[in-house]
């Protein structure tokens, strides 16, 4: 029985050699993928060492690159890809032929971030997206083809998941990011590409899931796990589990920047969280090595949060400090830029309904900073500075395309301090000429300190001509 039993053993650990050795393609590779045009894209992979593997492609038949599988059993070679196009076949052979079908060229984008990036187009249950349905049945027509990479934790990092590309249609789209998805069309319809979208996002996750270990490291008070091979789809919320499991699989694909949508999940250590994503962003592109690629993130969106600050008694409008945190950011992250959701929040549901001004403010931001178009406003205005002139603060802007407006309405959500800390309801208008906004205060002889939209839940007011936000800011800093 013995004998018999150690048998059984070797010929397990035979079969689990055998399969270790059997030539692999990296997953995140697929029939309907699309690769970022006119990078060398890297393919790799697994084999038995010394293994030599071809690579052929149809928009570039006499041409083969050509590697070998290293002592470690992986390989790697880099593809230049010609200018958007496609469908194309690519062929990788070894000891083994796979041959992907369908396949495009053109802009490919990483969306990440919790559930306001993971919610699909199809809306949560009793949660819709507008505009989701004519959004689904135009699909068909889109050069839009996305991969959802499954959602899981892991207490290392890995290099496999299950999950392939396809080909955006009525049947298949409403399972895609509604951001993603908007962001993705709008690309489109402004540049006529095909454009990919990998969607590795999961609801309710905290920022330092998403940071690798390296990152984690910065900071004393985020503990990293010990390795394990344990891993669960259930788990969002632990330092690096998610960057194992759904981003360390992909690191190396040829994307052209990073779109983020998080931020919910961490209103209670606020401090930490831009310097969090700081380090996240770094460590993400350190990996990548494809240099400063664009990291375009939304603004959280106003909700109101009182049941949350019972664990925040510090910041009673947490949902404000937040978004600050945010503003934060810009100055942490090279090549990163906000989009400004202070108009689209709802009350009461924390997946705001307007998806699709989500989506077109981060294609904005993309086809002016990454792509170079011109002639729009891309970007919210951004509060600069305040000067005080006798009773009355003048607010300054960056950023501004054409001016600022309200829409002809009364600026309700200024409000006015001075050195007693005490924040009064003020009285605001822009100045036109100056295109700045005046605020002033019967209580406030001499203001130290103004507020804009500096509630969990508000509608924004101040808008920049076309049409995109003011973000809620604050000119102090007293806690």
């Amino acid at each position: 029985m013995k004998k018999v039993l150690l048998n059984l053993v070797f010929l397990f650990a035979l079969v689990c050699f055998a399969e270790a050795q059997e030539f692999k393609v990296a997953d995140i590779f697929s029939d309907n993928m699309v690769l970022q045009q006119k990078i060398n894209n890297p393919f790799w992979g697994w084999g038995k060492p010394g293994t030599k593997v071809t690579i052929s492609t149809s928009w570039n038949p006499d041409k083969e690159y050509t590697g070998v599988v290293n002592s470690k059993g992986t390989w790697k070679i880099a593809v230049p890809t010609p200018a958007a196009g496609g469908p194309y076949e690519v062929t990788v052979t070894a000891n083994k032929k796979k041959v992907f079908q369908n396949v495009f060229v053109g802009e490919v984008w990483l969306a990440s971030g919790q559930s306001n990036m993971s919610m699909p187009l199809k809306g949560y249950y009793c949660q819709p997206v507008l505009g989701s349905t004519e959004a689904i049945l135009s699909s068909a027509k889109k050069q839009i083809h996305f991969i959802n990479i499954p959602t899981l934790a892991a207490y290392k990092p890995l290099e496999h998941f299950e999950a392939e590309w396809v080909k955006a249609s009525p049947e298949n789209v409403a399972e895609c990011t509604a951001v993603g998805w908007f962001f993705a069309d709008f690309l489109q319809r402004n540049m006529d590409v095909p454009v990919g979208i990998i969607n590795a996002s999961y609801g309710g996750s905290n920022i330092e899931a998403w940071m690798n270990a390296e990152a984690c490291k910065q900071f004393d008070d985020i503990p990293v796990p010990p390795l394990s091979d344990e891993t669960s789809p259930w788990i969002s919320n632990v330092p690096t589990v998610l960057y194992n499991g759904m981003i360390h699989p992909l690191v190396g694909y040829g994307i052209k920047g990073i779109i983020w949508y998080q931020g919910e999940s961490n209103i209670f250590n606020v401090p930490r969280y831009a310097p969090s994503v700081a380090a996240m962003v770094s460590k993400w592109r350190e990996a990548w090595g494809l240099g400063e690629v664009p990291f375009y993130y939304a603004q959280i969106a106003p909700y109101d949060y009182k049941e949350w600050n019972f664990f925040t008694p510090q910041w009673p409008e947490v949902s404000a400090y937040q978004r600050e945190a945010q503003r934060q950011c810009l100055t942490l992250i090279p090549n990163s830029a906000m989009a400004v959701l202070l108009d689209v929040g709802e009350r009461y549901l924390i997946h705001p309904r307007r998806k699709k001004e989500v989506g077109d403010r981060l294609g904005m931001l993309a086809l002016s900073k990454t792509y170079g178009m011109k002639g729009f406003e891309a970007e919210s205005p951004t509060f600069s500075k305040m000067e005080v002139e006798g009773n009355k603060a003048i607010i300054h802007f960056d950023n501004q395309f054409n001016g600022l407006t309200s829409y002809g309405k009364t600026l309700e959500l200024f409000e006015i301090s001075g050195d007693n800390k005490v924040f009064h309801k003020a009285d605001a208008y822009i100045d036109e000429e100056k295109g700045t906004v005046v605020v002033t205060c019967k209580y406030v002889a001499e203001p130290k300190a103004v507020r804009y939209a500096f509630k969990d839940f508000v509608k924004a007011e101040l808008f920049g001509t076309g049409g995109l936000p003011v973000s809620s800011f604050r000119t102090d800093d007293w806690d």
